[in-house]
């Protein structure tokens, strides 16, 4: 009895353990610290350095390395301190702090963030020279994209870098200048985010003479779902889906030095997280074509239905489709209470209804329309068209059709309301949604509880892995 109590006594400690390490938010944020191209994970950091002409690579902990971000009253200060060593105990230490103004368009989703260099200080010693940062400029703007299932961003940085060494009886004061033109971009939303950043910078070295080098760098996050099955074979379940995120970032110096040419790669990951999610348990499944997509949606909560049978092939209604999408890209429902309207936004959509909020924030954020001014027809069948139409929406993407008076590649083109035109071309173009075998989209077909799982499982794998692939490997390897 006493190993028993033991044994359970080891198995709830365990579990809480698990249990604690499940709940920790992932908050690792995909970017690329500074313009000097080095990386991080928790716990070290790699950054190479050119300034004697030959490269360096220096190398810190979490505990020498700190990276933050403010934004107060229109004000977004980014502070970075760290002590680097490098491999024959070659020293860097640097503290910057940037300030940018942060201007917000609500009317258009986008915000600006221009700023400059408010304070910095910076040391290398090497071979007993000390180079100091006696003048440092520069300026660098950002704008960011605020769309309901992503955000997209894009800036560039401008900056000269002027180090002097300390003059000895035998060498005067000498002089080195950097300058530096770097670009960003990436995206950010539930499911991952991407950085990536290309960096040139120029080295005038006191003789001289001058020396290029070129970083591309990435960072990316993301979360995907895996099936672990049940070892076990006389389980209540056969296995479930498990959300495993990670992280990493990657770096690429190539330099043309007076002396040496060559290149230098970095690469560091973060530790995978783990969250094991519910296990559906649907009768109506076991030989449907939908049954792992409907499952995974299930598991991850953006289909909820308590009932044990799905009834995959009865029409998506609209009101499940815009809650299903609300919570696959976590939009954010109403907190402020102060801000709640008393009366619902339509009049067949209770405020008691469930999920409500999430209709609130698709509408609010121009995802999804009513059928009418002061209805939305909830129970009605979803269309191909408006699934189109709210997908492509809530990606910010309808601006990638080509300009009006265009025909999309379907034959029942004729057939494809106004308002759906650019999304369904969109769609197509992004693989998110298709025609059938006979070159039709069918766009007033009602669309089956199956066939919206299936739409919405390819809309979560576009924001988990074509966003991520399109924002680092398309331009590290194909620029």
């Amino acid at each position: 009895m006493t190993n028993l109590r033991s044994g359970i006594k080891v198995f709830l400690m365990y579990f809480a353990v698990l249990f604690i390490l499940v709940l920790i938010p992932y908050n690792v944020k995909a970017e690329i610290v500074d313009v000097n191209g080095g990386i991080k994970n928790e716990y070290t950091y790699e950054e190479v350095v050119f300034i004697t002409g030959r490269p360096i690579i220096f190398t810190g902990t979490s505990k020498n390395v700190k990276v933050e971000e403010k934004e107060s009253k229109g004000k977004l200060t980014e502070t970075i301190k760290l002590t680097l060593i490098g491999p024959s105990n070659e020293k860097l230490t640097r503290s910057f702090t940037y300030v940018s103004e942060v201007t917000n368009y609500d009317g258009i989703g986008q915000s600006t963030a221009n700023g400059e260099v408010t304070k910095y200080s910076e040391k290398i010693v090497m071979g007993g020279v000390t180079y100091t940062l006696s003048d440092y400029q520069l300026s660098k703007g950002n704008v960011t994209d605020k769309r309901p299932a992503s955000d997209y961003f894009s800036g560039n940085a401008l900056s000269r870098k002027t180090f002097t060494t300390t003059a000895t009886k035998t060498q005067p004061s000498q002089t080195i200048v950097v300058n530096i033109d770097s670009r960003n971009v990436g995206y950010q939303n539930f499911w991952g985010g991407t950085e990536t950043r290309i960096s040139e910078y120029e080295y005038i070295y006191p003789n001289g003479t001058i020396g290029t080098v070129k970083n591309r760098a990435s960072a990316t996050k993301s979360r995907t779902l895996n099936y672990e099955e049940n070892a076990a074979s006389l389980g209540s379940f056969d296995g479930g889906y498990a959300v495993i995120s990670t992280a990493n970032a990657i770096s690429e110096y190539t330099y043309d030095l007076p002396s040496k040419s060559g290149s230098i790669d970095l690469k560091s990951e973060y530790m995978p997280r783990v969250e094991r999610l519910i296990v559906p348990k649907f009768r109506d499944l076991s030989a449907h074509w939908a049954k792992d997509e409907i499952e995974k949606l299930y598991s991850l909560g953006i289909l909820d239905d308590p009932s044990n049978f799905f009834s995959p092939n009865t029409p998506m209604r609209r009101y499940d489709f815009a809650v299903a999408l609300g919570k696959a890209v976590d939009l954010r429902v109403l907190e402020d209470t102060k801000k709640k309207s008393t009366t619902s936004i339509f009049k067949d959509v209770k405020r008691t209804a469930k999920d409500y909020n999430y209709l609130v924030s698709a509408v609010e954020k121009g995802v999804i329309n009513g059928t009418a001014p002061k209805t939305f027809n909830p129970q009605g069948s979803l269309t191909r068209e408006q699934a189109a139409t709210i997908l492509i929406r809530a990606l910010g993407l309808e601006n990638k059709a080509p300009d009006p008076g265009y025909k999309t590649r379907y034959k029942d083109d004729a057939k494809i309301s106004d308002y759906a035109r650019d999304a369904i071309y969109v769609a197509g173009e992004l693989g998110l949604m298709t025609g059938d075998a006979a070159g039709k989209f069918n766009p007033k077909a009602h669309l089956s509880r199956s066939q919206a799982s299936a739409i919405l499982v390819r809309f979560l794998e576009y924001l988990e892995n074509d966003l991520k692939q399109n924002y680092r490997d398309d331009i590290l390897f194909f620029e």
